[in-house]
C-alpha cells in the first residue's frame, strides 16, 4: 500500500480504515487557532506569514491526527495576485473592487501571479518538511467560477445577481474572465505542486447557484481544464473537485477526465452517492457539520451511516462542508478516534 493513506485512497487502492481530514480543520474553533490569528493582527497577515500559516495548518494535525493536512490560505488570495484589491473587514468579510465588465478584465495581470502568492509556496514548502511522514498535504485553490462570484459581486453573495447577469447575457465576454482564471488558477496549483502539495482540491462552493444547463460551461468544463493543464506537467497528482450543491448532477461530474475525486456536500445521500458517483470517482464527505456540534450519537449515527454505504475503497471521510466556529473540539477528537477505529 502507498505509504500514506489519503494518497492510496485516492490511488484506488483498498485501505485498512479509510483515511479522514475535515475542510476547515484549521480554524476558529480552535483556541490555539484564536490565539495564533491574534498574533497575526489581520486575516490576510495571517494567510501571508509562512510561519504563522504553517502553524494554524499543523495545529488540528497535532490535536487529532488527521490523514491529510489542507494549506492554510483564502481562495480570495488569487484575485488579489492579479490585482484586484482586497480587503477583509470585521463583521462584513471580503470586500473587492468588483469586476463587471469585459473592459475591466486587462487590469488583471497572470504577470504578477506567483510575486504575489510567492509566500503561500513558502508555507507549502515549510509543511512538506514539518508534517508527520504518514500525513499528506493539500494543495487547494478556489474554482473559476466561485473566484468570479465574489470578483464581480464584491462580496460575498447568495443570490449573485450581477454575475448571472453578466454570464447569461453575454457568455463571450463572461468567458474571458474565466479563462484568465482558469489559467490562473492552473498555474497557482502547479506552483503549490512544485513547492510540495501531493494532491490538490478545487472547492466550487456556489456551483449550486447555477441552473443545471449551465454547469458544463462554468463548472464542469473549467475543472477539466485546469486539472488537464496540471496533469500535463504532474500527471501522477490527484485533483479533487468540490463542485458543492448540484445535487444528482453529480453522476455527470463523476465523468469528468482527468478528476480523481469529487468532494460530496452534506445534502447528498449517501447511498445514492455509492451507486452513481463512487463506482467512477473517488468519494469524498459528507458528514453534516451541524452534526459535530451536537456529537454525541447523532454524529456517530451519521458517522457510521456513511461508514457503512462507501467502506473501505474509493473513499476518504470527511466533512459536507467545513467546520463551524462553535463546534467543540472534544467532539472533533471523538470522531476522529471513531474514524481511526474502524
Amino acid at each position: 500500500m502507498t505509504e500514506k493513506r489519503f494518497l492510496a485512497a485516492l490511488n484506488g487502492e483498498t485501505v485498512d480504515r479509510p483515511p479522514f481530514w475535515f475542510m476547515r480543520q484549521a480554524g476558529r474553533y480552535l483556541p490555539e487557532y484564536r490565539a495564533t490569528r491574534a498574533e497575526a493582527g489581520d486575516f490576510l497577515d495571517l494567510c501571508y506569514r509562512p510561519d504563522l500559516a504553517e502553524e494554524v495548518t499543523l495545529q488540528p494535525i497535532r490535536r487529532f491526527g488527521m490523514d491529510a493536512a489542507i494549506l492554510f490560505a483564502d481562495i480570495l488570495l488569487l484575485p488579489q495576485a492579479l490585482g484586484q484589491h482586497l480587503e477583509f473587514r470585521v463583521g462584513e468579510g471580503p470586500v473587492l473592487d468588483p469586476i463587471r465588465r469585459t473592459e475591466d478584465i486587462p487590469a488583471l495581470d497572470m504577470d504578477r501571479l506567483h510575486e504575489g502568492l510567492g509566500p503561500v509556496y513558502e508555507t507549502v514548502s515549510r509543511l512538506s518538511r514539518s508534517l508527520p511522514a504518514e500525513t499528506a498535504l493539500i494543495g487547494f485553490a478556489g474554482a473559476p467560477w466561485t473566484v468570479a462570484t465574489y470578483m464581480v459581486e464584491g462580496s460575498g453573495s447568495r443570490d449573485h445577481p450581477t454575475i448571472k447577469q453578466w454570464a447569461f447575457s453575454d457568455p463571450e465576454g463572461f468567458g474571458k474572465l474565466m479563462d484568465l482564471l482558469v489559467q490562473g488558477t492552473a498555474a497557482y496549483l502547479k506552483a503549490q505542486i512544485a513547492a510540495g502539495a501531493e494532491a490538490v482540491q478545487l472547492f466550487d462552493t456556489w456551483a449550486g447557484a447555477l441552473p443545471h444547463a449551465w454547469l458544463e460551461p462554468l463548472v464542469f468544463g473549467p475543472l477539466q481544464q485546469i486539472a488537464a493543464l496540471i496533469h500535463a506537467e504532474y500527471p501522477d497528482i490527484p485533483v479533487i473537485g468540490f463542485p458543492r450543491g448540484i445535487g444528482t448532477s453529480l453522476a455527470h461530474a463523476a465523468r469528468i477526465p482527468g478528476i480523481t475525486g469529487l468532494s460530496i456536500d452534506w445534502s447528498m445521500d449517501p447511498q445514492w452517492v455509492a451507486a452513481n458517483v463512487q463506482p467512477h470517482r473517488v468519494v469524498q464527505g459528507n458528514l453534516d457539520p451541524r452534526l459535530v456540534v451536537v456529537g454525541g450519537e447523532p454524529m456517530r449515527q451519521a458517522t457510521r451511516h456513511i461508514l457503512d454505504c462507501f467502506g473501505h475503497r474509493n473513499f476518504v471521510f470527511n466533512l459536507g462542508h467545513g467546520f463551524v466556529p462553535e463546534t467543540p473540539p472534544e467532539h472533533v477528537a471523538e470522531l476522529s478516534e471513531m474514524l481511526k477505529a474502524v
